[in-house]
């Protein structure tokens, strides 16, 4: 088995985007984790964590990240989705080697059979956006900001499912110094379980899904692990991590929220404008844009008049293509 002591992820390209950047009114930096190995930003935190036990397994554009690191490391791996899993996604789970299983209509299905295997079978339960392990992965993305921005950001907007990523750019933020800066955390209206926590004060189990953006996508944001010496199997859950909920406390983080309808329009100007097309969760964090957000909190007095460098986290890329995004709209506008 090897252990490569080198990271799983790219240092991903920092782009400027004069499109964004007009809107906006001050400069626009577009983080491309999309083009990271396996698609997303999960690479990041589940890569890191595999590395530190040299076997692990997950699922969603965590399944793809894990699918991945497995392959490299020569581990066997059984992935089980949803039944709302892209075929997209399933095929390239497939070409990485892994094997694919399919269970129950939504994630909270296969979470409650998930626990019934790790108590059955022996397996380790790990949460792929609930471990400090995979927070620290996560936050090289703010290391990598550090090293190659022109001055520090006057912002970072990020997407939330599990809460994974912004723990790990709340982390990050913390170690290089930019504890003052806002952290504008973007969820679509139907899957905002972070924005009902913060509303709340405490943690926020939503009664239903109702964002079509939820349904529609495996949902990479969030998701676990099961892990064993020879396979293991990934689903999820509709709570945020309860780390996420105290950064929020902790550090500025503005919780805000997107329609279905925004989250979509936002992954088509993002198209128009930078020729590249993303994920469905990536809609939330660039809709912070398209939708005027960034332009209220400013009026509003939450952002500065005067903003430095606005940092969009492009989280992924790889669970669509044309043809899925087409089925998204008729699907969303029927919705």
């Amino acid at each position: 088995m090897s252990s490569p002591s080198q990271p799983f992820h790219l240092v991903s390209p920092l782009l400027e985007s004069l499109s964004l950047s007009k809107i906006v009114g001050a400069p626009v930096f577009i983080k491309m984790d999309n083009t990271q190995p396996s698609g997303s930003f999960k690479i990041r935190g589940i890569g890191h964590y595999c590395q530190q036990f040299h076997f692990c397994i997950a699922g969603g554009n965590a399944g793809l990240a894990t699918a991945y690191v497995a392959r490299k490391l020569n581990i066997p791996v059984t992935v089980i989705v949803p039944s709302s899993t892209p075929d997209l996604t399933v095929q390239k789970l497939r070409e990485y080697g892994a094997s694919v299983q399919v269970f129950g209509q939504v994630w909270d299905d296969a979470d409650r059979e998930a626990h019934r295997l790790a108590e059955s079978r022996g397996w380790k339960y790990v949460p792929p956006f609930d471990h400090p392990l995979i927070w620290q992965g996560h936050s090289t993305i703010v290391k990598e900001l550090r090293d190659h921005l022109p001055s520090r950001p006057g912002a970072i907007v990020v997407a939330v499912g599990g809460g994974g990523l912004l723990c790990g750019v709340a982390e990050g933020v913390k170690e290089v110094g930019w504890e003052d800066v806002p952290i504008i955390a973007m969820e679509t209206i139907g899957a905002d379980s972070l924005n009902a926590a913060v509303k709340a004060g405490k943690l926020v189990t939503l009664p239903d899904i109702t964002s079509l953006f939820f349904l529609l996508d495996l949902i990479y944001l969030s998701g676990f692990l099961l892990l064993s010496r020879s396979e293991a199997k990934c689903l999820g859950a509709k709570t945020v991590c309860p780390r996420a909920l105290e950064v929020t406390q902790q550090l500025p983080i503005l919780s805000h929220v997107v329609t279905d309808q925004q989250a979509l329009q936002a992954i088509k100007s993002f198209l128009d404008d930078e020729r590249v097309l993303v994920e469905l969760a990536c809609g939330a964090s660039l809709g912070a844009i398209y939708s005027g957000l960034v332009t209220r909190l400013q009026t509003q007095g939450q952002l500065p008049a005067q903003l430095g460098p606005l940092v969009v986290i492009v989280c992924g890329g790889s669970g669509i293509n044309l043809d899925q995004l087409l089925k998204y709209q008729e699907k969303i506008m029927q919705g």
